[in-house]
């Protein structure tokens, strides 16, 4: 018998699943994507700071948890693009989502941040 998934148990597979649709070049991946098929050269300069190595690690790991689809056209060279499927597609909206709170919310997470660094220098200037 199937045991319904459990998000907080540790052998979870949907804790595996989170991590890599969570994960900020994933995240990246998917949103860039979404607006149309694209070859790795073109990821690569669309998505600024990240690797090569990371960029095939994430595309492949994205290609088999089934939400890329990458397409292989014999020519010389050869030519691999890679686009969203459609289950990676229905991520998108909550993605954005994301990115847009995030961006919306920067200013006050950096004053949260400056707050609580100032009051551990704070602390330890007592402890001191």
């Amino acid at each position: 018998m199937l045991r319904a998934p459990d998000v907080y148990a540790a052998n979870c597979p949907t804790r595996q699943l989170l991590d890599r649709v969570a994960d900020k070049w994933s995240v990246l991946i998917l949103l860039t994507l979404g607006n149309g098929e694209m070859r790795f050269n073109a990821l690569k300069r669309r998505i600024d700071g990240i690797s090569q190595k990371m960029l095939s690690q994430t595309l492949r790991s994205l290609e088999r948890d089934g939400l890329v689809l990458r397409a292989v056209v014999p020519s010389v060279p050869v030519t691999v693009s890679y686009a969203i499927s459609p289950l990676g597609r229905e991520l998108l909206g909550a993605l954005q989502a994301m990115i847009d709170w995030a961006e919306a919310r920067m200013g006050m997470v950096a004053q949260a941040q400056r707050d609580y660094d100032a009051r551990e220098r704070e602390l330890s200037a007592n402890w001191n």
